[in-house]
């Protein structure tokens, strides 16, 4: 990709503002408020009475390639509150943005044409640098994010150096649509969300169930190959755990309010660390205990507004496979590498082999003298590996500094999934200790882990890199007996039953359709493997093998077939 002077984002806000004057130039009754850009594109939010129409954005979109072609050059100016407000009297967005700009802070507005925006800048020179942009979608959205404040029309868009990269991007979004796992879902029966039971919570269907238990089955065995002791928390507990840990003061907006029971306050437990740390405080540890790691499949809740919820990927309850490690200081950075060692199992087991690694510090304000400690256990993890990594300052837990591994799936996109944290901070807001060889108390310190994440996410994430295509080792159903005719549907049930019991997932499908339909429903099914069976198959034993994604069509002896199947799902594919 050649150099451009204008970075994409800039690019990008420039689109915004001509989004904004296209708008003021067909409906001027429309409020513009805000702007930005986005990653692979820009919105903006308007008041207007009438909801904007596909026929609308189509008489933007030409408008918007108007002004471009104008070339209009982006001009800026500082000017004093008062006159910001002057400015913008009939706007009340923009008065409250400019009333709320700090003192000292500049206060600038940019013109293109005949508009005029409140704006802290960030733009491409003029608007001709816009090389190609498209206007995509309009929805909700309350003023700045809060549901008691007025709800807003957020018109979405993108832009772009030059028209191939659009029609790049708008192919990967219509890819996109395809793999949506919330369609996926549905069409393969995975799961749902069901409203009557309300919105965020999660039904997994037997299939997606089936894949679940493959997911955890695969991470516990990481966990006992590395000496992880499984436990059991409740699902909910006494606030006062949260008073103690901190969450009440840091997190109290992602928590359910309280329950009251006896006259004693209850939270749904928002993580699942209190529990663990309660667990190791249950009994005197020593030195000789240490490293002790504990985990669980722990399903936690935590408050998301309904606006923001999406599929399995933003939900309000959730499991993750969760670890808890507390060890001795000198054992932190041994811990920690191996921590960084199975989550790199566990990425590529699911074919993911792009990655991005983010060392998060806490906030200047919340840093203490153990900070560059467990900064630079992380540090030395990751160079041990050759990881190259970035440093995102003050994206810490409020407990410590950690570090996010960030994936991309099939189609580019990026997705932030396992997480590991060092904490010496609730050791000590627990007291915990434990007796070291010379006789003393001393604090252990935490290792925070969580792999995969949530396992709703992490599947929303890999029916996606998929496409909903699994590879053998993790389909719900890894092959399908279809007989030809009724005459054979008898066989057809004993090369399943023969299959099963070498422990393969197998489906008969003894319907009264022609074959060719059943092949294709099948195929919509993705399932790895059609096993069609005939007269000839049954009376020579054999299946003919439809591989999905292999055109060529084989016929073999049932126990090659299970050779061949279970060599693919050894090699997780």
């Amino acid at each position: 990709m050649p150099d451009h002077a204008t970075p994409l984002p800039e690019l990008r806000h420039t689109a915004a503002h001509v989004l904004a004057y296209a708008v003021q130039d067909l409906f001027p009754d429309a409020k513009p408020t805000i702007g930005p850009a986005i990653e692979n594109g820009f919105y903006y939010d308007f008041e207007r009475a009438e909801p904007f129409t596909p026929d609308d954005l189509v008489r933007l979109e030409a408008r918007m390639r108007e002004i471009v072609a104008s070339d209009y050059v982006m001009t800026g100016r500082e000017v004093t509150r008062e006159e910001a407000l002057a400015a913008f009297g009939r706007n009340p967005y923009k008065t409250e943005i400019a009333r709320e700009i700090p003192a000292g802070e500049p206060i600038t507005l940019y013109t293109i044409g005949e508009f005029t925006d409140l704006c802290r800048g960030g733009h491409a020179q003029s608007t001709g640098e816009i090389g190609a942009l498209k206007l995509t979608s309009v929805a909700g959205a309350y003023w700045r994010g809060d549901e008691h404040k007025p709800m807003l029309q957020r018109i979405y868009g993108t832009a772009w150096y030059d028209q191939s990269e659009l029609d790049a991007h708008l192919h990967q979004v219509e890819e996109a649509q395809k793999r949506d796992h919330r369609k996926l879902g549905v069409e393969l029966d995975l799961f749902s969300v069901q409203e009557d039971a309300g919105g965020g919570l999660i039904f997994w269907h037997p299939k997606g169930a089936v894949v679940r238990g493959i997911i955890e089955d695969f991470i516990r065995q990481g966990l006992r190959e590395r000496g992880y002791q499984p436990v059991v928390t409740p699902h909910v507990v006494s606030e006062k755990l949260y008073d103690v840990s901190g969450h009440l003061e840091n997190y109290a907006h992602n928590m359910f309010g309280p329950l009251e029971v006896e006259e004693q306050r209850f939270r749904l437990k928002p993580m699942n660390c209190p529990g663990h740390i309660l667990i190791y405080k249950s009994r005197l540890r020593s030195y000789r205990d240490l490293p002790l790691r504990f985990s669980e499949f722990g399903t936690v809740y935590r408050f998301e507004r309904s606006g923001v919820l999406h599929g399995l990927t933003r939900v309000r309850g959730f499991t993750q496979d969760d670890a808890h490690l507390f060890c001795a200081p000198d054992q932190l950075q041994a811990e920690f590498e191996q921590t960084l060692d199975e989550a790199l199992r566990l990425m590529k087991a699911f074919n993911f082999t792009d990655f991005e690694y983010f060392l998060s510090t806490r906030e200047e304000a919340s840093r203490s003298q153990t900070d560059p400690i467990a900064e630079d256990a992380i540090v030395r993890a990751l160079q041990r590996f050759d990881l190259p990594y970035t440093v995102d300052a003050g994206g810490g837990a409020f407990y410590g500094p950690k570090l996010d591994i960030n994936v991309r799936d099939a189609l580019g996109r990026k997705w932030q999934l396992g997480t590991v944290q060092v904490d010496f901070v609730l050791p000590e807001r627990f007291d915990l200790k434990y007796r070291s060889s010379d006789g003393s108390d001393r604090t252990p310190v935490m290792i925070h882990r969580a792999l995969a994440g949530s396992l709703e996410r992490f599947f929303g994430i890999v029916i996606e890199h998929f496409g909903g295509a699994f590879p053998a080792w993790l389909a719900p159903v890894q092959a399908v007996v279809a007989p030809i005719s009724e005459h054979q549907v008898d066989y057809a049930r004993e090369v399943a039953a023969r299959l099963s019991g070498m422990g393969f997932r197998v489906d008969v499908d003894g319907s009264n359709e022609k074959l060719g339909y059943k092949i294709r429903h099948w195929k919509t099914q993705k399932v790895p493997y059609i096993l069609v069976v005939g007269k000839q198959e049954a009376a020579d034993g054999t299946v003919n093998v439809n591989e999905r994604g292999i055109d060529e069509k084989r016929t073999l002896s049932v126990g090659s077939f299970a050779e061949q199947l279970q060599a693919a799902i050894e090699a997780k594919k």
